[in-house]
Order: C-alpha cells, then sequence, then structure tokens
C-alpha cells in the first residue's frame, strides 16, 4: 500500500488498521486442558496461559458450540443462533446481547488465533447458549447440560492407630461401597465426577490406606496398606453434601493406647458409671472464609481460609480422639459458608461451644501475635435486649404460653459472661503456647459471633503481613500448640461448669 497516494487521515486510518491486524506478541504458553463433560462424553480444548491468566481459543470454541466469528471495524463477534457477543481487543469489556459484562482480561492474539479469558464461557457465552454451561475453573471442567458432576473432597485423620477416611460429594450424590482384596471401592450415582489431583493429600505414614485416585468415571479406588484390618461406613447428608466416611479399625497386633505427642494433651478419663452428664456435649468450629473469600495473605503466598482450616481439623481430631465429645466443623473443605450459616449451625445443633478461627493482616510488618475476642455489644443494644417481654404463643392442647423471643444479632447477648471466662482460659493457656499481640484481649462487635446462641469466642492466630509469623502459621509446631492450649482452655472450662459454674 502506498500511504502517499491517499489523504493523510485515510492513511492514518489503514495503517492503525494494519497494527491491528498485526498479531501482538506476547508471552503464551499452552498449559493444562479444558474438559468439556456432556453426556456423550469429554472433549478437551487447549488452553494458553497469557501474563498468568488462562485463555482458549475463540476457534475451538466455534467449533465446539457452533458458534460463528467474525472480525470487522476493530470488533469480534460471537454469534449463537441470532444471538451476539461483541468484543473489543483492548477492552476486558465485552456486550453479551445488548449487556454489558466484565471479562478479567481482554481478548489476546496467539498468531492468526484469538484467544479469550476462559471466563467467556461463564460470562458471556452461557447467558446466550440454549444449554446450561458450568465452569469450574480450579478443576479445569466444563460441564455441559443439566449433569449430575460432584465435587470430591477426601481428608484422612489419623486418631492413634486408626483412622478416618471422609468423602464428601457436592451437589449430593449417593455412592456404593465394595471392597476387594487390594483396595475399597467407592461408585458414585453420577454422570461424571470432578476431582482433583492428587486426590488425597497429605501423610498417610502408618495408615491403614496407601492413597486414593479414579479408576473409571464414576468410582474412586481407596487403596488398601499392610496395616489395613477392616473397615466401617457410613453416609449421611451434610448441608449440600453427601458425607461418606470410613472408620478403620485398629490392627490386632497393637493396642489402642496412643502415646503422647509433645505440645498435645494426654486423653481426658472416661466418667465413672453414674456420673454426672457432661458439660459439654457439642462443639462447633468455625474455620474463617472459604471458597473465592480467601481472607488475608501472607507475603509468601499463605491465606488465612487455609490456616483456619488446617488448625479448625487437627482441634477437631483431638477433641473427639480425646474428650469423646462432638465437633461440628462450619466448613471441612475449601467452600464459602455464609456468616449466618455458620451460626445457624451451632444453634440449631445446640453446640455447647462455638470457635472462630481466623489470622490477621497489618500494614506494619512487624506487628505479630494471637487475640481473643468475645461479642461486644452498645448498651443500647443490651438495655433493648432487656426490656423485651416474652411472647404468648398458643400451646399444645390449647391455651396459652410464654415465649421468649431473643432477635437472631442480640443471641450472644444472653452468654457474655460465660464467652468472657471461656476468653480468659483460652488467654491464659495460648500465651504458654504462641506468641500473644500487644492487646491480647477484647470485645468486638463481630457478626459471626453476636448470633450464637451459646459461650463464643474468635481467634486471631497471628499476622500473616509478618514474615517470620507467616512462616510459622503454616507449620505444625505452631499449629499444635495452638490445638494443645485451645483443648486446655475447654477442659478448664468444662470442669468449671461441673464445678457449680452452670451456663
Amino acid at each position: 500500500m502506498n500511504y502517499r497516494s491517499l489523504p493523510l487521515w485515510l492513511a492514518g486510518a489503514c495503517a492503525a488498521v494494519a497494527l491491528w491486524l498485526t498479531p501482538v506478541v506476547f508471552s503464551q504458553t499452552t498449559t493444562a486442558n479444558l474438559t468439556l463433560v456432556t453426556r456423550d462424553g469429554r472433549r478437551a480444548l487447549p488452553l494458553f496461559t497469557v501474563s498468568d491468566q488462562e485463555f482458549i481459543a475463540l476457534d475451538d470454541l466455534a467449533s465446539a458450540f457452533q458458534l460463528s466469528v467474525q472480525e470487522s471495524l476493530g470488533a469480534i463477534t460471537v454469534s449463537y443462533k441470532g444471538k451476539t457477543i461483541v468484543l473489543t481487543p483492548d477492552q476486558s469489556l465485552a456486550s453479551v446481547a445488548g449487556r454489558l459484562i466484565s471479562l478479567p482480561a481482554a481478548p489476546s492474539r496467539n498468531g492468526r488465533r484469538w484467544l479469550v479469558p476462559t471466563e467467556f464461557l461463564s460470562r458471556a457465552l452461557a447467558p446466550i447458549y440454549d444449554t446450561r454451561l458450568e465452569l469450574r475453573k480450579p478443576s479445569h471442567l466444563l460441564i455441559v447440560g443439566d449433569l449430575r458432576v460432584p465435587r470430591l473432597a477426601l481428608r484422612y485423620d489419623s486418631l492413634g492407630t486408626t483412622g478416618r477416611l471422609t468423602i464428601d460429594a457436592t451437589p449430593q450424590a449417593n455412592s456404593t461401597v465394595s471392597q476387594t482384596n487390594e483396595a475399597i471401592l467407592v461408585k458414585f450415582d453420577a454422570d461424571a465426577l470432578d476431582a482433583s489431583t492428587p486426590l488425597l493429600s497429605g501423610s498417610l505414614a502408618g495408615a491403614p490406606i496407601q492413597g486414593a485416585h479414579v479408576v473409571d468415571p464414576l468410582t474412586v479406588s481407596v487403596d488398601l496398606s499392610p496395616r489395613f484390618n477392616g473397615f466401617k461406613a457410613s453416609s449421611q447428608p451434610v448441608d449440600s453434601t453427601r458425607r461418606l466416611v470410613l472408620e478403620f479399625a485398629a490392627p490386632p497386633t497393637e493396642t489402642t493406647a496412643q502415646p503422647a505427642a509433645p505440645a498435645t494433651p494426654p486423653p481426658a478419663e472416661p466418667p465413672a458409671p453414674g456420673a454426672a452428664v457432661p458439660a459439654i456435649r457439642t462443639i462447633t468450629i468455625d474455620p474463617g472464609h472459604g471458597g473465592e473469600d480467601e481472607g488475608v495473605h501472607g507475603a509468601a503466598g499463605v491465606k488465612e481460609k487455609d490456616i483456619a482450616l488446617s488448625v479448625a481439623r487437627r482441634l477437631k481430631g483431638a477433641l473427639e480422639a480425646r474428650l469423646g465429645v462432638r465437633v461440628l466443623l462450619t466448613r471441612d473443605d475449601d467452600r464459602n459458608v455464609g456468616i449466618d450459616e455458620r451460626t445457624a449451625l451451632a444453634n440449631n445443633n445446640k453446640a455447647d461451644l462455638f470457635i472462630s478461627v481466623h489470622a490477621n493482616a497489618s500494614f506494619r510488618s512487624t506487628t505479630a501475635g494471637a487475640t481473643v475476642y468475645h461479642a461486644g455489644f452498645s448498651k443500647e443494644a443490651l438495655d433493648a435486649a432487656g426490656r423485651r417481654s416474652p411472647d404468648r404463643l398458643p400451646a399444645f392442647g390449647g391455651g396459652l404460653r410464654d415465649v421468649e423471643m431473643v432477635p437472631w444479632d442480640l443471641a450472644q447477648s444472653r452468654h457474655l459472661t460465660q464467652s468472657t471466662t471461656f476468653a480468659d482460659l483460652l488467654l491464659a493457656q495460648l500465651k504458654d503456647h504462641v506468641p500473644m499481640a500487644a492487646k491480647p484481649s477484647d470485645e468486638a462487635v463481630l457478626r459471626v459471633l453476636e448470633s450464637a446462641n451459646m459461650p463464643a469466642v474468635l481467634i486471631e492466630l497471628g499476622y500473616l503481613s509478618n514474615p517470620a509469623q507467616e512462616k510459622a502459621m503454616a507449620a505444625e509446631p505452631f499449629q499444635s500448640g495452638v490445638v494443645a492450649a485451645v483443648y486446655q482452655a475447654i477442659v478448664q472450662y468444662r470442669d468449671s461448669l461441673q464445678n457449680g459454674g452452670g451456663h
């Protein structure tokens, strides 16, 4: 093209279009595949990494979903059955059937191909497509149609010479369990499985199982070790999850006594025959955040949600094994749980104690130490709660009865004395195991505590913004120290109740 033979403005426009059509050089690499799961089977589409963001080629999507892709006047138009998506190369906004949506990045060129972020599938294509599309980005899955594809989460908890394997399927999916000479097979009633790799993480040293893996599209194999001596299976629904628990028997050649590890409290003595009912029967532990809500981050990448869940799992195992109490976790995997759902779980199960676990952060990297919080209320809120009169409601069989109705956000106001007592006991124990903040105990207006209808505290384990503390909090000694401190505080609190402290 001879720009000198054209008017100046037209030459500039042609040059701009030519530049737009020239492939833009990015650092692009092919990484994993996106697996399309349909009723007819599976299909893999390659993914590309551009500036740490996963992209997929538009021409691959056009082939898989019968799309029409055209470039015109500086825009990319994607059409499906008369509905259009309009993309602009340098913009992370897209028009979907006339409605603007945002993408995490603008389209990118790879040679003569256009790439779009994988979120294009859920945010742009799904609204105009006539079949349900569900993108599960962490698993690199795209579910096409109304299929049952439960996410599997496996966790093994060592209980001395015995152990427990928990398999959660979300959404709920029933399963059947069978045993061969070398494995326990769990087959799910589903169309496919969403299983991470590796399927089971963590140490299995000395365990009755050696690992777990998917052996066919619907079956998980739990590989047995020489220490295996039988198991018992049970299943129950937990919210939107179907939980399968495999309880393993102890080897016959070993005793069931477990030596006490460093910083771990010894087993509690069993109650004598005829003893009073334990003052604490159910404890709810709340690992803060989860799922897309990651909480605070450390410079090395440690996430609050992961620290909270790890400590909560350790604490659950210790309390169940040594106190014989029922322990509920508000979440036992990486998923988001609403604040009201957390306290509702404790309230509905009549928990005797609620402990929320978190980690902190500060703009100052030198700030460090754990803090124990109990709920705080304004004087006006407490006065209003005290002035409430019982409501008269119809009684079964006729007549009326007085029922004291407590507002949801004031439920904790009835337990402030006991919450403070437990917080003080917990503070005293934590001082012996982990560094404490300059102000180690405080009250605060915390929504996760104010609606708990039982004594409740929140523990900030330390500051992930402090590099030394971030490293320590992610390690086993720190977490075992926290578990030991909480255990001892619960034992002291239980004893105080049994000795006349009352609720």
